[in-house]
């Protein structure tokens, strides 16, 4: 017999980039659900303006994910205008992408700061958290990257293979303590980060929503590992099973192996800015979202995002 899916009404649920994309989307469907909402971003303006348009009580508060003051202050904030914590899902990221001995060293560091340390940031200040009111529920996105590495994609690609390691980890750490943890692996996501990456043959990109959507299902079931779609799990599942000549065979069948090595440049021209501007001198609207080994494709209201 299926379980009663947990009620979300009046949670407190914090969310790191929060002001579009996925986490816009999924600060939605939990409001549509009844939880209060505390929505953080690098751009206070941004998440601001997403909770005044979100309404329902959600709160937009300024968060730097890749420092431990800024992270506890969002999480405190949260907590006085909206009760204590229940959740805290971590979406923040960025992916800066292109061949790996290219790469400089401060793309790489800027890329670890905010993709895994600031995961790591949010995890410990939720837990401490949870423990002591023994429930919580902490959600990291990662993305299908975190289960393969994808040429063009080196550092990003490890960053959410630490990710799903670093989830794993706590997982088993806080088993039997009333703290669930979830970890999310998308596909291409329709937002700005993965403008103008080609698609994997025979996995279309996924809208926010569908993220979102899976996001509440885990947080009503407890279920840990989340991949979308859903079949996506077979095909990266399979993988740790089969000879790596296979694997490797049938990646390049679907042009897996293109997907962060092979852009256009062109359509991926605004966000490559901001990413050169975030690495040199991290300013307010470039690190908004994380996600997925394929990308979302950029519209003037909605960012592309690769988990």
């Amino acid at each position: 017999m299926a379980r009663t899916p947990r009620s979300l009404a009046g949670k407190t649920v914090a969310i790191t980039g929060g002001g579009r994309g996925i986490g816009r989307a999924t600060a939605r469907a939990l409001i549509a659900e009844g939880a209060r909402v505390a929505i953080g971003d690098i751009d206070a303006a941004l998440a601001e303006r997403t909770a005044e348009q979100l309404g329902a009580g959600s709160v937009g508060l300024p968060l730097d994910v890749t420092d431990r003051a800024s992270f506890a202050n969002f999480l405190d904030q949260a907590e006085d205008r909206l009760g204590g914590l229940d959740v805290l899902i971590n979406n923040a990221g960025i992916m800066p992408i292109g061949p790996f001995v290219e790469e400089t060293d401060a793309t790489a560091a800027r890329l670890i700061d905010i993709n895994l340390h600031g995961v790591i940031f949010g995890s410990k200040l939720a837990i401490e958290r949870f423990s002591k009111r023994g429930a919580g529920h902490l959600v990291n996105i990662a993305s299908t990257a975190g289960k393969a590495g994808v040429p063009g994609g080196a550092t990003y690609c490890a960053t959410k293979h630490a990710v799903v390691g670093l989830s794993e980890a706590i997982r088993a750490e806080v088993r039997d303590s009333g703290i669930d943890v979830t970890v999310v692996m998308p596909v291409v996501v329709n937002t700005e980060l993965g403008s103008g990456l080609p698609q994997m043959r025979g996995f279309n990109s996924v809208e926010p929503e569908d993220v979102a959507d899976a996001i509440v299902d885990a947080l009503q079931t407890g279920r840990y590992e989340v991949f979308v779609p859903k079949r996506v799990g077979v095909l990266l599942r399979s993988k740790a099973i089969v000879p790596t000549i296979v694997s490797d065979w049938v990646g390049r069948l679907l042009k897996g192996d293109q997907v962060l090595s092979n852009p256009d440049h062109t359509a991926r021209a605004a966000y490559e800015a901001r990413m050169e501007q975030t690495i040199s001198t991290p300013e307010p609207a470039a690190e908004t979202e994380t996600t997925t080994v394929v990308a979302e494709i950029a519209t003037p209201e909605r960012e592309t995002q690769v988990v």
